[in-house]
């Protein structure tokens, strides 16, 4: 043991005071000394003139990382840190000529002291020279500056400052939602010094947690374990609360169950917070700690910080995917809608050519060929529905609302699918005696209610039953009434299409968003979260209406309200109106189009209608035509004619030079139409190829009527 120099007498006291009290009898003065070196909570350093440390007090040793003994002898050199060792060795020599006693807090310098291990403590010293008293030493007293509670906190705050920041450094740079949920609890973890951290995330039901990261060498819960959501399991009350939750201390908590694992875990005391996603609790973030009362203030608001960041960097992760995939979408949307314009083309060459092909005396003869021809030209308008769809798909199909006889189309869908859904699924379809037809695009229509039964789909994955019902209602429900638009059409009469599965069911939360786009609950890849907000889409520009009745385990009905066809009293049906628009033997017609096959098949459809037929190539050939003396009465016109005019460029010009000239424009593309429908006057008609004669015949009708007024 290092022997402790002697206690010096103390000094006459100057004029003739009374002396200090002495010492009780039999207390060594030397022990007394001793003990204060030994208890002073300040580090204490005894050094010599040549900057040796003699003496070192135990608390010393615990600031700077060295056993008592390892001090005795070491030079202070060696507890500066490398940076400032040249200026420190300068003030050590100026200060060992003229000594003073210097308290703490009186120099402008940041005091740095090394530790053992190489980290760095900001310190306040206070050298008190012993020269005066005989003795060749000076006493360092040394204090933690992270000791005061004041300073602690600010350190702390900074601290808390810092892993924000880092966090939010690695969210920028991170472009993987599971690398930020991993990064997490290591960040909770290191920030506010705990033994666990725990990440819980909901499942897209909402009946479960996962863990889907953690940090700490505790074993009672690991990544992929699963907790149910409930307010008696720890992530399940603090989302039940919404709001942070603070456990003082495990061994006496009742609002929840604790589990046994905690507690032999040792595990006393914890912080949580919810994982909100624009206002609905998606997770909870965990700090656990074996040390009581751990959590204030403070650390709450760290704890939130950094659950608002993994939120809104969880949102735009997933922003950037919808994008990505909406990107996507399009392009392949482009490439249909291309695909199915070719198409088109050609249907309108095949349906053509079999439809004239039908007419011919010779085909009559064979009692075997009119009925191959039928079988063509029915698969011919098959195609075409087809590639309806396609452009549909592509969002590139013009609505055409018209009367749809549901006691048609929902048997028809109903079959198909019995063809290519699960077969384990039974469908059913049940329409009302003398159900009316209904108002809307009929392909649309059709998609819809094929997009919900594909939900319905995925919703019995064990199968079950689809049902598909259609009956008249003469009055909305009242909550959906509220949702049309146009308030005076809950008066009009609808009539309710549903489609019924008894599938696994919507909660709640889950049914409130259904409609939203890019929301589903289906895996990664499996769902784009646009089929119901494309079908919510086409049901409101029908002018209806779309209801969801669903619960967990009851199986889900989704309800289109679309209107019936709407005719005044007396006013006579379509067909019947345009009967007496009969083309006028010999009407002279102007076409123009840049397929040559398709120029043959609708000449020949033109001339067999009793007109007198002009053909063309090209936009700026038909101009030639249209001279003073042109006496044409319908210009029936492609809109692309390839790399010149656009028709509907030449249907303005023809009808600046012949205003009684009747326009009607077609194409295989319903985007083009889509375009010249809100670009062309109203007097204009557009047909869709492909189209058989008796369509042809029916526009040409509309567009010489548009023209009379």
């Amino acid at each position: 043991m290092h022997s402790y120099p002697p206690v010096p007498p103390a000094p006459d006291t100057p004029g003739g005071a009374a002396p200090a009290p002495a010492l009780p009898v039999g207390v060594d003065p030397q022990a007394v000394y001793r003990s204060l070196f030994t208890a002073y909570p300040d580090a204490l350093l005894l050094v010599d003139q040549a900057g040796a440390i003699s003496l070192a007090n135990p608390a010393a040793a615990l600031l700077l990382g060295y056993e008592v003994q390892e001090l005795i002898g070491l030079s202070v050199e060696a507890l500066v840190p490398d940076s400032i060792r040249p200026r420190h060795a300068a003030y050590r020599e100026a200060y060992g000529r003229t000594p003073r006693a210097r308290p703490m807090g009186t120099t402008d310098m940041d005091l740095v002291a090394r530790r053992k291990d190489g980290t760095e403590v900001v310190v306040e010293i206070a050298l008190s020279p012993l020269q005066s008293q005989g003795l060749p030493f000076v006493v360092a007293a040394i204090r933690d500056v992270g000791a005061y509670p004041r300073v602690k906190r600010a350190l702390q705050r900074a601290r808390y400052s810092e892993h924000l920041a880092q966090f939010s450094r690695q969210a920028v740079d991170t472009r993987s939602p599971q690398q930020l949920l991993e990064q997490v609890p290591a960040i909770v973890a290191q920030a506010l010094q705990v033994e666990m951290a725990v990440l819980f995330m909901l499942d897209e039901d909402r009946q479960q947690f996962r863990v889907a990261a953690c940090a700490g060498d505790l074993p009672m819960e690991r990544p992929g374990d699963r907790v149910p959501n409930r307010p008696d399991t720890p992530p399940g009350f603090v989302v039940h609360e919404g709001r942070p939750v603070v456990i003082a201390d495990y061994r006496t908590e009742q609002r929840y169950t604790v589990p046994a694992s905690y507690l032999d875990a040792g595990l006393v005391s914890a912080l949580a917070v919810p994982l909100f996603d624009r206002g609905r609790a998606i997770g909870a973030l965990t700090a656990r700690s074996r040390t009581a009362q751990r959590f204030g203030e403070e650390e709450k608001r760290f704890l939130e910080s950094l659950s608002n960041q993994l939120a809104t960097s969880l949102q735009r992760a997933h922003s950037e995917d919808a994008l990505h995939h909406a990107q996507r979408l399009e392009s392949v949307g482009q490439l249909t809608g291309g695909i199915a314009h070719d198409f088109n083309n050609l249907l309108t060459v095949i349906q053509g050519n079999l439809q004239v092909l039908e007419d011919r005396p010779a085909l009559a003869a064979d009692a075997g060929a009119p009925p191959l021809v039928a079988a063509a030209l029915r698969a011919t308008r098959r195609a075409a529905e087809l590639t309806s769809k396609l452009l549909a798909f592509a969002r590139r199909q013009v609505l055409q609302p018209s009367a749809v006889d549901v006691s048609a189309m929902v048997p028809s869908l109903a079959d198909m699918l019995r063809r290519t859904l699960d077969q384990r699924i039974r469908i059913e379809a049940e329409v009302a005696p003398g159900c009316p037809p209904v108002m809307a695009d009929p392909g649309q229509l059709e998609s819809a209610l094929l997009n919900i039964a594909i939900n319905a789909r995925d919703a019995m994955p064990d199968g079950g039953t689809l049902r598909f019902r259609a009956e008249p209602v003469q009055r909305l429900p009242e909550g959906v009434g509220r949702e049309l638009g146009d308030p005076s059409a809950r008066h009009e009469h609808f009539v309710a299409l549903q489609v019924i599965d008894n599938g696994t069911g919507m909660p709640e939360a889950v049914k409130e968003r259904a409609f939203e786009p890019f929301f589903t609950t289906k895996g990664a890849g499996r769902g784009t979260g646009l089929g119901l907000s494309t079908v919510y889409g086409f049901v409101k520009q029908s002018n209806g209406a779309i209801a969801i009745d669903s619960a967990p385990g009851a199986g889900t009905t989704v309800t289109l309200y679309i209107p019936q066809p709407w005719q005044p009293a007396g006013a006579e049906p379509a067909e019947a109106g345009l009967a007496s628009h009969a083309l006028p033997p010999g009407l002279k017609v102007l076409l123009v189009e840049d397929d040559g096959e398709v120029r043959k098949v609708v000449r020949a459809f033109l001339t067999g209608l009793g007109c007198e037929v002009t053909a063309a190539a090209s936009g700026e050939q038909a101009l030639l035509l249209l001279d003073a003396g042109a006496s044409h009465q319908l210009l029936l016109t492609d809109i692309a004619l390839g790399p010149g005019m656009r028709g509907t460029a030449l249907a303005a010009e023809a009808q600046r030079r012949l205003p009684g000239m009747a326009v009607l424009l077609m194409s295989g593309f319903s985007q083009e139409l889509l375009e010249a429908d809100r670009d062309s006057p109203q007097h204009w008609e557009l047909l869709r190829k492909p189209y058989g004669r008796g369509e042809l015949a029916a526009a040409m009708a509309r567009a010489l009527a548009a023209v009379r007024g």
